[in-house]
Order: structure tokens, then C-alpha cells, then sequence
């Protein structure tokens, strides 16, 4: 029986990639065929999809000679990749199947959308498997191509047909849904990924040292709670850098303090800057006076007052901004950056807005 498909959402930095990985692993640990996908800037759904789905049949197809139903699916993907490359520039896939005519071959991705996943369904019910589709960035599907994806699936679901998704996304992917499908919401199980609260983030830090016979000084630990927010990730960075620096054990506060510089300073160097580098100077500007105004969430009004300009000429540029994952509307009118503690690194890049 399928089952409700799942959408993490949440803010980067929390472990939505991670948390993914061991999903799609225990799935295949559990019988199950998952497909791992990650949806770049810019590229077409059936662009990143295609090679996936072509891979998934190969696994279905390389212990037991195909069934009819694989056989099917097999001739479904040929079509649905002739029929997107006459739409879509970035479909390239090598296939070894013959298209089926008359199976998802219209040239409308909704309907051919449709033909392959309950064609892929099917043959994932012939070998007592299901079909995972494991999509990392969902926010960067355009929404229309993610309306034929939630169709697609809701189609297979009704059917009972074995092919769910598990996904993650900023948090702007609830809208995006939303917006996409207005009953997204019953077919998806949305889950909020966020900062570990302080007892979690506390003992991610101690149970890994505890294992090598190292201990924190509670000061230390609160040192590195401070200034990570909780956020997985960058707990694993101070973590790493106290581990560095601290020449005994415990680990202290002085060792946490020499962490925190040396972990800002490589998340300036790397993290940050790569996704500071995407943006125009108008986008850096627009990110700067919403840095002027602290972590966030702020009206975008008051944005559009530091930057002295009226909320509509700035409007596009927040758009953009959104579009490329940089920022994200929690609510309406409001704006925060979906990069936690990116506000410190906007204001040591660039110390003014001019």
C-alpha cells in the first residue's frame, strides 16, 4: 500500500540532506528502490528526472528478467524522453528501450507525467517493491512542472500503486505546493526540520567527544550554543574547531572562543561567500540592509526604508531573492534569510550599504 509522501522543510544548515540520505537508505535497507535526486537552479523536472527514473528500472530489471509490466515502464520512459526533449534542452539520457507509442509521448508533462509514474508504479508492484523518488531542493522545481509531479502522484496514489515521494525544500516549498496544487497539502506530510533545542544540542556535541574520552567544559558548551543558534551544522563546525584546539581534555571555554573565529572565518570563506558570489549588486544591497536590521524576520517595508525606495521598485528584487533561495517569506510581507546567521556575515562583507 503506498503511503502519504513526506516533505522536509526548513531553513539551511538543519540536516535536511542528511536526514534524506538515511531515509533513502533505510528504504533500500527495507526493500525498498530509492531514487536520489537533487533539483539544481535552473534545470527542467523532467531534466533531472529522466536519468533517475532510467537508473531506477535498470535496479528493478538486474536480478530477474523483465515482466510485462517492467517491460512497459521501460518503453513509457523511452517515450516520455523523446517526447521532453522537444520541450526541455536539458533532457539528455541514453536509453536502451524502444519508446511505447501512445504511452506518455503528448508532449504535455502533466499527462505524460502521469502515464510513466503508474507505469513505474507498476512495475515496481511486479518485483513486491515501491519506487522512492528522494528530491533534495525542491524549491528550485518551477511550480508549474511541480503541479504535473503532485498530480502524477496523486494519480498513483488513488491507484494504490507503489511510487511515493520523499523530498526537501526551503521553506518557501510550502507555498510553492500550495500554489502549484491547492490539495497538496492532503497528499503531502509537510515536517518542520529546525535548530536542535539546547538539551539535543548539548548532547550532540558530548557524545561524540565522550566516545574518544574527551569532555566540555559546560562553559564551552555554552560558548558554542550561543553563537551556533543550535543549527546541526554549524554545531559540527565549532565542534570540529574546538576538537582542533583544544590540546587536553576538557575542552574549554578559551578552546570554544578560539573555535568560534576560526569557524566564522571558514564559513566566510566557503559557505557564505559561495552563496553571497550568486547575487547581483542590487541582490547584495537588498541582503545588506535586510542585515542592517538584525537576524529577521522584518517587514519589507522597513527593508525598502533602508535602502530609501519604495516598496514596489524593490519588489523583483526580493523575488530573485527568494527565487535562489536566499530569503523567504514566513508570512505575508514579512522577509528573513533562510541562511541562519547570515546577517553577521552580510555586515563583516560589506560594512556599509554603499
Amino acid at each position: 500500500m503506498p503511503t502519504q509522501s513526506l516533505i522536509l522543510y526548513g531553513l539551511r544548515g538543519v540536516g535536511k540532506t542528511v536526514l534524506l540520505g538515511r531515509i533513502s537508505l533505510d528504504g533500500e535497507n527495507e526493500g525498498l528502490t530509492p531514487v536520489e535526486i537533487e533539483a539544481p537552479e535552473g534545470r527542467s523536472l523532467p531534466g533531472i528526472l529522466a536519468p533517475a527514473l532510467r537508473f531506477a528500472l535498470l535496479r528493478l530489471n538486474r536480478k530477474v528478467a523483465a515482466k510485462e509490466a517492467l517491460k512497459v515502464a521501460m518503453g513509457a520512459l523511452a517515450s516520455f524522453v523523446r517526447a521532453a526533449k522537444l520541450r526541455f534542452s536539458d533532457v539528455e539520457v541514453g536509453l536502451e528501450f524502444d519508446p511505447l507509442p501512445g504511452t506518455a509521448d503528448s508532449g504535455d508533462l502533466e499527462l505524460d507525467l502521469i502515464d510513466l509514474l503508474q507505469s513505474i508504479g507498476r512495475a515496481a508492484s511486479e518485483r513486491n517493491t515501491a519506487v522512492v523518488l528522494v528530491i533534495d531542493e525542491l524549491q528550485y522545481v518551477a511550480e508549474n512542472e511541480l503541479a504535473a509531479l503532485i498530480t502524477a502522484l496523486h494519480k498513483a496514489n488513488q491507484r494504490q500503486l507503489p511510487i511515493t515521494l520523499v523530498g526537501a525544500g526551503l521553506p518557501q516549498i510550502l507555498g510553492q505546493m500550495g500554489r502549484a496544487k491547492s490539495y497538496a497539502e492532503r497528499l503531502f506530510e509537510f515536517v518542520p526540520v529546525g535548530p536542535l533545542d539546547p538539551a539535543s544540542a548539548d548532547e550532540a556535541l558530548r557524545v561524540p567527544a565522550a566516545v574518544q574520552g574527551v569532555e566540555f567544559e559546560d562553559s564551552a558548551i555554552a560558548e558554542i550554543l550561543d553563537k551556533t543558534e543550535g543549527y546541526p551544522y554549524f554545531l559540527q563546525e565549532w565542534g570540529k574547531h574546538a576538537w582542533n584546539e583544544a590540546k587536553t581534555s576538557p575542552i574549554s571555554r578559551q578552546d570554544a572562543e578560539r573555535a568560534t573565529e576560526l569557524a566564522i572565518a571558514e564559513l566566510d570563506a566557503s559557505f557564505f561567500q559561495v552563496r553571497f558570489d550568486r547575487l547581483t549588486p542590487a541582490e547584495k544591497r537588498y541582503m545588506r540592509a535586510m542585515a542592517e536590521l538584525g537576524p529577521g524576520p522584518h517587514r519589507s517595508k522597513d527593508i525598502a526604508n533602508v535602502l530609501g525606495r519604495a516598496m514596489s521598485a524593490v519588489a523583483p528584487i526580493r523575488n530573485r531573492l527568494i527565487t535562489k533561495g536566499m530569503i523567504y517569506s514566513p508570512s505575508h510581507g514579512d522577509t528573513a534569510f533562510t541562511v541562519p546567521l547570515f546577517d553577521g556575515f552580510m555586515r563583516r562583507i560589506m560594512p556599509t550599504l554603499d
